[in-house]
């Protein structure tokens, strides 16, 4: 029977400034790397050394943001550093998107979304990382998941927040070429990430966002990579069948938690993204409250979550709880496939929902947690 379980978290929310700065995104322990490919340059930021035959995480931002901007209020997360503490970190930029770019010379053909996916090849093989836990936003979560389908070898795992799977239709197209006539690339750029109720309400959010995506980021190769993206294939992925279609068909082989926003302008897209994975090793983690940028507003939930993630594929196992799993209050509910009833059980919480899906074995479902 497939269990849907709905969990609800509390948390405080992080602040995105200082007394110092608008825009607190700040690198610490790093070292920068520009890495020759067959399709230009990257530019990636290591935090740690691999730790022994553990894969590194590798993370890869959404159009508008770097990783700085993207993941260092996730990495800095207190929580965050027990994590860190036993994997290397490999934060990719995407080409033109690191700290003070200068523009491409004209006429500069930006990589394709198949081709920034193939770079990572060899950022892999220039750093020595034998394999890796992907996490990505937006285009970043796309990127690594074109990545995962072409080298299911080098990818234990993958956290997609805001993943689209679908190429972006003809009508998409026409109605994204109308609005760039009509609307500045900021906007744009900021009606991805977040919702209208974002946009309206969440004033201070925005406006860091609005300064960096307009001050920080290079607006000529942000508009290379926004037509990239908007180029982009389908990723052609079908959900297997047991005893029709598990040997031929095209899907992750590894594990992977879908997450998104219960706001965010990308949940339809998670939605489809998740009809389409083998539901033996996909969970869907629908984050309440939260709008386009989980990993911003709410590190306490993807930290744990994340935390429970590994420990299911087997890595640190003796881990100690988060301080947001100790503080929570937890209700949950379980459902079975076309059921109506719901049957309430006061002890399972968001990361032992996770830990049991991860390590349960042949159970043929997909695990969509709310919190």
């Amino acid at each position: 029977m497939e269990e849907l379980q709905d969990v609800q978290l509390t948390e405080i929310k992080p602040l995105l400034t200082d007394g110092n700065s608008a825009r607190n995104f700040q690198d610490f322990d790093c070292q920068e790397h520009d890495i020759e490919t067959a399709h230009g340059v990257l530019h990636v930021t290591m935090r740690g050394t691999p730790k022994g035959n553990r894969p590194v995480i590798l993370t890869y931002h959404d159009i508008g943001l770097n990783h700085k901007s993207c993941f260092n209020t996730l990495f800095n997360y207190e929580d965050m550093h027990e994590i860190t503490h036993h994997f290397a970190v490999c934060h990719v930029d995407a080409p033109g998107h690191q700290e003070a770019a200068p523009p491409f010379p004209t006429g500069y053909q930006y990589p394709t979304m198949d081709e920034l996916a193939e770079m990572l090849t060899a950022v892999l093989t220039h750093l020595n990382i034998q394999s890796v836990i992907g996490i990505g936003v937006g285009a970043g979560a796309y990127i690594l998941t074109r990545f995962a389908l072409n080298h299911q070898n080098l990818v234990e795992g993958l956290v997609l927040i805001n993943i689209d799977p679908c190429a972006k239709g003809w009508m998409d197209w026409a109605a994204s070429k109308l609005t760039g006539w009509t609307t500045n690339l900021d906007d744009i750029v900021l009606g991805h990430h977040f919702s209208s109720d974002e946009l309206e309400n969440n004033l201070e959010l925005i406006q860091t966002y609005r300064l960096h995506i307009a001050q920080d980021i290079n607006q000529e190769n942000l508009h290379l990579f926004v037509n990239a993206y908007n180029s982009r294939r389908d990723l052609e992925i079908e959900r297997p069948i047991i005893g029709v279609n598990e040997t031929t068909v095209k899907t992750l082989q590894c594990s992977a938690l879908l997450v998104v926003g219960d706001t965010s302008p990308a949940v339809e897209a998670v939605v489809e993204c998740n009809s389409r994975l083998n539901p033996t090793n996909t969970t869907l983690l629908k984050m309440a409250d939260c709008g386009g940028l989980p990993q911003v507003v709410q590190p306490g939930k993807l930290t744990e979550a994340f935390k429970y993630f590994v420990q299911g594929m087997g890595y640190m196992p003796a881990v100690s709880m988060t301080r947001l799993a100790r503080a929570r209050t937890t209700s949950v509910s379980s459902v079975g496939s076309g059921d109506i009833a719901r049957n309430q059980s006061p002890t399972v919480s968001q990361a032992d929902a996770i830990r049991n899906r991860e390590t349960s074995q042949g159970a043929a479902r997909t695990m969509e947690v709310s919190c």
